[in-house]
């Protein structure tokens, strides 16, 4: 049990420092001006623009209307300018609400947008960045080595239009188990006494397959392998996801959204600058989590979405 133990520290601890690895994100933004400027884009719209908006409303705005249509009076203050306080208290109130309706709620919707555009962008280019550049022999040695175990890979799936189909059906089946494995993690974070803690962990995973998703994807693994490969090593991916649900877990709704969009392409970067799906090909005892059993993380996304596509089926004949 010790030695089990400390295998899921350390290789929690590698995710974690893998995640941190941002030095990589200023060595791909060097080698590639297309990734360079789709960051600095993403940083304008998420970090200046939006967040940037978020602290001039809290540290200006909110504290002007506050000012000038206050809620208690002050002893300066005169009764008959007093006996107006509840007024100014709705007021202020439907101002606010204006904000949000009119400007920041739209805004995160654009950056939202947006953002999932240019996310998939910065990971093409970033892995690019990565098939051009010889930053060491020993990182170009380890992405033949991925190459070479994901080409063999690869190749049980069929050509032509049945790949096609498959490809189609795996992005269906994807989309369904990710949003079935959001909704978990929203439910499960209501869970008194644990509910925080098993909400940290799922969305460390979360993140952490949203990361490496983009560079799987650029690589042509198939969905059964990425999620085989991912619970089977799922101290390595929680370790991964920490720093991302770090930086938010504390923060409202809004300003955890803005500084998300501003962190993610890096982790993003990060992930696609490492290399542990060289492994997925291999023998599975070669795997460095061989030992700790695989875990059925989206055991219960994946009930859902597999009744959700019978339904689907069922339900298609009647229609035509």
């Amino acid at each position: 049990m010790r030695s089990k133990s400390k295998q899921v520290l350390l290789l929690w601890l590698e995710g974690f420092r893998e995640a941190c690895s941002l030095h990589r994100v200023v060595i791909l933004c060097l080698r590639s001006r297309k990734l360079l400027l789709r960051t600095g884009q993403c940083f304008l719209l998420n970090g200046l623009i939006f967040l940037g908006s978020l602290g001039v409303f809290k540290w200006f705005i909110d504290p002007s209307l506050q000012w000038i249509l206050p809620d208690q009076c002050s002893p300066l203050t005169s009764q008959e300018f007093c006996s107006y306080g509840g007024f100014y208290a709705f007021l202020r109130g439907g101002l606010l609400q204006l904000f949000y309706v009119f400007w920041f709620y739209p805004l995160y919707m654009l950056s939202f947008i947006l953002s999932n555009i240019w996310y998939n962008d910065i990971a093409k280019h970033g892995f690019e960045a990565i098939e051009i550049s010889d930053l060491n022999s020993a990182e170009a040695l380890r992405q033949g080595e991925a190459l070479a175990s994901l080409n063999m890979a690869n190749a049980e799936r069929p050509s032509g239009l049945g790949g096609v189909m498959i490809g189609i059906g795996e992005q269906v089946y994807s989309i369904l188990l990710l949003t079935f494995f959001f909704l978990e993690v929203c439910v499960v974070g209501v869970i008194p006494y644990i509910g925080k803690i098993l909400n940290f962990l799922l969305l460390s995973w979360m993140y952490a397959y949203y990361c490496y998703e983009y560079k799987w994807n650029f690589l042509g693994i198939s969905l059964k392998k990425r999620l085989d490969f991912f619970q089977s090593n799922w101290a390595f991916f929680a370790g991964f996801g920490s720093p991302c649900v770090l930086a938010i877990f504390f923060l409202s709704p809004l300003v955890s959204g803005a500084l998300m969009a501003i962190l993610f392409p890096l982790f993003v970067l990060t992930a696609t600058g490492s290399g542990p799906e060289k492994l997925i090909g291999a023998p599975r005892r070669t795997w460095k989590c061989a030992g700790l059993g695989k875990l059925p993380i989206f055991y219960i996304a994946d009930t859902l979405s597999m009744l959700a596509l019978s339904i689907f089926r069922l339900e298609s004949p009647h229609e035509n």
